[in-house]
């Protein structure tokens, strides 16, 4: 209607109280695959924006800073001016500027309720890598290719380059990093990109989440941890050890030397100079900086990449930034556990498959959507008794349930216990492949005889009856045993025995 405050505060609670509606509408929904539950998710998301974004216009409504709000409330009263009330001069201006407002919008029409759930339930546009399968997985090559391109990285593994199914498993694990190979540039940007991708996958896969709550108690708990000393690989490493060897307590680049080489090349690396040499060529690249400021010193000393700074103080925030960066990964990969773990096997399943089962792997993905909306439907059929579904997807009537005896089960121990329902379907499996694998297994042939067995015992027992009755039960060697003489005479061994004996053959 018009754009007064009034109207304003109540299109805004009327926006809110549908918004809530459409929530739990929405929640109520049963989804199957993932990709309908991260829709699910996003959807739900713009809602809860929008009933902020409403809530935020009535909160500043109700305070009313500009004194709008009682102005209006007393002009619907009728107190155009203190001491007077007429009640029907401001009905009739009211009226005449809601016609007036009319007059200028005439084709102005209210949004339906409809209308409103139309908007929200269109398919949100989230953008995912074809490597991340709608948040399925990690897309992490582009940050391998560049931690594997670190220098000490290449100096570490200089034979073989780490495979990208072995840094996923420790992609997170920067505290074994020793703390000399943190201070570079490279280092600090590939910790920056890396925590910044976990967080944008995070807000993608999960935007229900308050992810900036969870960092914010991060960079509280590691405010704490940092000044005690007890951050995770940075221990006993705070501000007091890193700085820099005081240079002024020695006298000689020979007094340096004394150090050892493994505290002179972290000492040059936090200051940003070249690490490198021998440690008398140590020592005296570090005995510059007291020759002269180290931003005057030539930048052939400077590592690759590494600016100048005034006696090292612009290093420590940056120090600091690092060791922070580091806690937010881990945090993060507490969160992404399962994402983690379903990239490993993902990875490891990609190695082994060729190209044509990958491509047959993800035709069969895109088959398998439909059934997973047609299964949506057939649950939404009211079946409190459990009934068997029929051939049109719908449970069976009750009586037809009874008239087969579907409530009645049978088990077969012979099949592995498996049960049957109904009468028909339980004469019908001594037929089946899984009853004649369970007979050949014992040794019995699947025959009439044996039908309505059911019991491995009782079987065994059936089979041995049939056989002594046949006279088929035991191998009779003196009877069917063949012997054959000088001649060529044949005879069993019994006959044979006999003339033996006799001194006939």
């Amino acid at each position: 209607m018009s754009a007064t405050l009034l109207e304003q505060a109540r299109s805004a609670h009327d926006d809110i109280e549908r918004l809530e509606r459409m929530v739990v509408k929405e929640l109520q929904k049963e989804v199957k695959s993932h990709k309908d539950r991260l829709y699910q998710s996003h959807r739900v998301k713009m809602m809860l924006e929008a009933m902020t974004l409403a809530t935020s216009k009535l909160v500043d409504i109700y305070e009313d800073a500009d004194g709008a709000r009682s102005d209006e409330i007393a002009a619907l009263g009728g107190q155009t001016a203190p001491g007077q009330n007429n009640v029907f001069s401001a009905f009739y201006d009211r009226l005449k500027e809601i016609r007036e407002y009319h007059r200028r919008h005439p084709s102005l029409q209210a949004m339906e309720v409809d209308d409103l759930e139309q908007v929200f339930q269109e398919e949100p546009y989230i953008e995912f890598s074809g490597e991340e399968g709608y948040g399925r997985f990690l897309d992490l090559h582009e940050l391998h290719q560049r931690y594997v391109n670190l220098s000490f990285v290449k100096k570490k593994d200089k034979e073989q380059q780490l495979e990208y199914s072995a840094y996923i498993e420790t992609f997170f694990q920067l505290h074994k990093i020793p703390q000399m190979h943190k201070l570079s540039r490279q280092y600090t940007e590939y910790v920056e990109d890396l925590m910044h991708y976990l967080v944008s996958f995070y807000q993608r896969t999960q935007p229900l989440q308050d992810i900036e709550k969870k960092l914010t108690k991060v960079e509280a708990e590691f405010e704490e941890r940092w000044l005690a000393g007890k951050v995770e690989g940075w221990e006993n490493k705070g501000v007091k050890n890193l700085n820099p060897i005081n240079i002024d307590n020695y006298h000689s680049p020979e007094e340096l030397v004394q150090l050892g080489g493994e505290r002179l090349k972290q000492s040059l690396a936090f200051l940003g100079l070249k690490s490198g040499g021998t440690v008398q060529q140590r020592a005296e690249r570090l005995w510059l900086t007291k020759l002269q400021p180290l931003d005057q010193l030539d930048s052939k000393h400077f590592a690759k990449g590494m600016k100048p700074k005034k006696n090292g103080d612009e290093s420590l925030p940056n120090i600091k930034d690092i060791a922070l960066n580091e806690c937010r990964i881990r945090r993060l990969t507490e969160l992404l556990h399962e994402a983690i773990e379903e990239t490993k096997g993902h990875v490891e399943k990609k190695q082994a498959f060729t190209y044509e089962e990958m491509e047959e792997e993800r035709e069969e993905q895109v088959e398998v959507q439909p059934e997973s909306e047609s299964e949506e439907e057939e649950q939404q059929f009211y079946n409190p008794l459990k009934l068997p579904m029929g051939w049109d997807g719908k449970p069976i009537p009750y009586w037809l349930y009874k008239l087969h005896g579907l409530g009645q089960e049978f088990k077969c121990e012979i099949c592995g216990n498996s049960s049957y329902w109904g009468r028909r379907a339980f004469e019908r499996h001594f037929k089946e492949w899984r009853h004649q694998h369970g007979m050949r297994c014992l040794g019995i042939p699947n025959t009439k005889n044996f039908h309505e067995i059911t019991s491995i015992k009782d079987a065994k027992a059936l089979y041995e009856i049939i056989q002594e009755r046949s006279g088929m039960n035991k191998w009779r060697p003196d009877l069917e045993e063949e012997y054959e003489d000088r001649d060529g005479n044949v005879y069993n061994k019994k006959t044979y025995t006999d003339l033996q004996r006799q001194g006939l053959i």
